[in-house]
């Protein structure tokens, strides 16, 4: 069965999502009546799914577990995208039997190391749990920051965009790239919402910074497998790179972070310049177990 918690969380959810529709987008009748709140009913979400309003109202109160297919209605419904209808489920269904297990450090994959290793002009970093950097390149610490000067428990990458002023000076487009990182985070908590690293990472930022705050009770979500960022530089100016994110197969949540710009272009210059003026000068700790 589900926790206290989950269907609280799930909830939210429901209510953030209906909160962003209007009826005309899903094809219903405007009412003269003013709206107390904004987007879509109860009822009108609960006409569009085909349950009753008085179900959807305890399954938002948290007061009834949803089945699986009226999960799946609700995701028509409220036109949830595939990183929104995979977070649904992991809300409703999260909580089962299977014992939770102590989580080991989080060791680099030594395939993760050598792809660095052989990426010398590409900036690269490997991510684990809660978007911590795991592993780096040379040319990423160029492009970014020096990892090897922050303390190991603290080499987040949304903590570094929120916090560090060289890496939040460094995105143009902050705001976008900010909210995305959020709604990754977001999309992972689902997976171990009692993950008490994670509670403690969304605290820390919640109070530190307003923007995080809103976006997180905003409940969106996206995987940010790939896009496109727009950096400017301290030393070589304005970079536009695409950043691929690829997941390792073996379960143990790494992703390979890798940022190219088109060959020939003045972005492609730019990292070839910095490329050179770390060839030979590696990173002294590039990588460090981290906790759970």
């Amino acid at each position: 069965m589900t926790s206290d918690t989950d269907s609280r969380a799930l909830g939210a959810f429901l209510k953030a999502c209906r909160a962003r529709l209007t009826p005309r987008e899903c094809g219903l009748p405007e009412t003269e009546s003013a709206r107390r709140v904004a987007g879509l009913r109860r009822e009108e979400v609960a006409r569009l799914a085909a349950i009753s309003v008085d179900y959807y109202t305890r399954l938002e109160q948290g007061r009834v577990r949803a089945s699986a297919p009226v999960l799946s209605t609700l995701a028509r419904a409220l036109r949830l995208d595939e990183d929104q209808q995979t977070y649904l489920y992991e809300l409703a269904g999260r909580a089962d039997a299977r014992p939770r297990r102590r989580r080991p450090a989080q060791r680099l994959r030594p395939a993760m190391r050598r792809l660095l290793d052989q990426l010398t002009e590409t900036p690269a970093l490997v991510l684990g749990r809660r978007l911590d950097i795991l592993a780096w390149n040379p040319a990423a610490a160029a492009l970014y920051t020096d990892f090897a000067a922050i303390p190991a428990h603290r080499r987040n990458y949304l903590r570094l965009i929120f916090t560090d002023a060289v890496v939040r000076g460094l995105h143009r487009e902050w705001d976008h790239d900010a909210r995305e990182a959020v709604a990754a985070l977001r999309m992972e908590a689902a997976a171990d919402p009692d993950d008490p690293d994670l509670a403690q990472l969304v605290g820390e930022l919640s109070v530190q910074d307003p923007d995080f705050r809103t976006w997180w009770a905003e409940q969106w979500v996206n995987s940010a497998t790939y896009g496109t960022k727009h950096y400017r530089h301290r030393l070589v100016g304005d970079l536009t790179l695409d950043c691929d994110t690829w997941s390792s197969p073996d379960g143990s949540g790494q992703r390979l972070m890798v940022l190219t710009a088109e060959p020939g272009g003045p972005s492609h210059d730019a990292l070839r310049i910095l490329a050179s003026w770390t060839a030979g000068h590696p990173d002294p700790d590039r990588t460090e177990d981290l906790p759970r």
